[in-house]
């Protein structure tokens, strides 16, 4: 999708269409979620600081975030695609890739294919996405970002090896900051210098990485369209207005935040043995620390009663600046059967009552009950995501 949450802001309120606009935060602290293509003429991009945003265009215009209606749109988009092809695989709320094998005899040549999507999308949501189509998926993953915004970009299986050859390393999904680095220091712009020097060299200085990277410089990819991936993680996190050593603040915010992973988990249906609590200092250095737990769990309890003690082992050196706490580790586990089984009655119990809470905030909202540990706090921060 092009933009894909600032264009949401703009089609659903009218006023916002053709102007500089950018979704986030408004205080100093907050950074840019998305920009639409009217700001980005002035260099304003995602994860920028609200201050440098503000420095490059004095007239943005932010707007807050509304995950639930981006969510509610991807909808609309994933629902289009399968339209198309059974074998849809769900990248992220604005991406996808979709099989092709075989659809020229239903829709035509790939080009028909490509504007026929784009019609549909365009036709289910208003809002305007760029195709990419090629062999294979990390081509097509880059043809995708040729011909932005709402465009389409074909590499055909007798112009891979034309296109690769001038084609910059950086471009190749999963080379980031670091392995571009390496690469510098060894020579390496594009694609076409990978293939000066045999495999086993890559495979030397880079191991695995390095093998796949050859790979890629060939336009070979293995990897398989595979729909309806299952969640490996669910988290929460939220960045403070303010840095703060205040441990019971910090608490209040691990209570809060396991709530709404708690909710999402058991919504979704999943239980995870893994607790992860997230923590970002000031100077914007970050630590993790993790428990596995003996059964996977959906409870709020656990999850928060875990995440507590992963704080207590921290120590707080600086302010700060960000907290969260995420579950993973979704497989099954036979649970260990024990002496003591208190524990798993009050789990199963304290499930029971996260599962009518969660019914009574569905039907009359999230405010309709809030425990006495949260009464009167007031969940503001610069940022969340979830």
């Amino acid at each position: 999708m092009d933009a894909f949450f600032a264009s949401v802001e703009q089609m659903d309120n009218p006023e916002l269409r053709g102007k500089p606009v950018a979704v986030g935060g408004t205080s100093d602290r907050s950074v840019v979620s998305a920009a639409s293509y009217e700001v980005r003429r002035y260099g304003v991009h995602s994860a920028m600081s609200v201050v440098k945003a503000r420095k490059l265009c004095p007239e943005i215009i932010l707007v807050p975030g509304r995950m639930g209606r981006y969510k509610e749109v991807s909808h609309l988009v994933m629902d289009a695609l399968r339209e198309f092809s059974p074998t849809v695989e769900q990248a992220s709320v604005d991406e996808a890739y979709l099989d092709g094998t075989g659809l020229e005899r239903l829709f035509g040549p790939v080009d028909e294919i490509g504007r026929r999507i784009k019609a549909r999308v365009k036709e289910a949501t208003g809002l305007t996405c760029s195709v990419g189509a090629a062999p294979v998926r990390f081509l097509a993953k880059i043809a995708s970002d040729m011909d932005k915004p709402d465009g389409m970009f074909i590499v055909r299986h007798e112009e891979v090896a034309e296109f690769l050859q001038t084609l910059p390393v950086g471009k190749i999904p999963g080379v980031g900051a670091k392995l571009l680095e390496v690469l510098k220091r060894l020579g390496v712009r594009t694609c076409g210098d990978i293939l000066l020097k045999p495999g086993e060299y890559w495979e030397e200085r880079l191991g695995k990485y390095g093998a796949a990277l050859y790979d890629r410089a060939r336009g070979i990819d293995p990897t398989p369209v595979t729909p309806c991936e299952a969640a490996k993680s669910c988290s929460a996190e939220n960045t403070f207005r303010e840095d703060t050593t205040d441990r019971a603040l910090l608490r209040k915010w691990l209570l809060a935040q396991s709530e709404r992973v708690g909710e999402d988990l058991r919504r979704h249906g999943y239980k995870g043995r893994t607790v992860t609590l997230k923590v970002k200092y000031a100077d914007f250095s970050q630590i993790t620390r993790s428990r596995s737990l003996e059964a996977r769990t959906d409870n709020t309890a656990v999850i928060f009663e875990t995440a507590c003690g992963l704080l207590e082992q921290v120590k707080l050196p600086r302010a700060v600046r960000l907290i969260g706490v995420g579950v993973s580790n979704f497989g099954a586990r036979p649970r260990q059967v024990t002496l003591f089984e208190e524990a798993p009655r009050r789990q199963e119990a304290t499930s029971e009552l996260d599962k009518a809470v969660d019914r009574v905030r569905r039907r009359f909202g999230g405010q309709a009950v809030t425990r006495v540990e949260l009464l009167g706090f007031k969940k503001k921060p610069t940022n969340s995501a979830d």
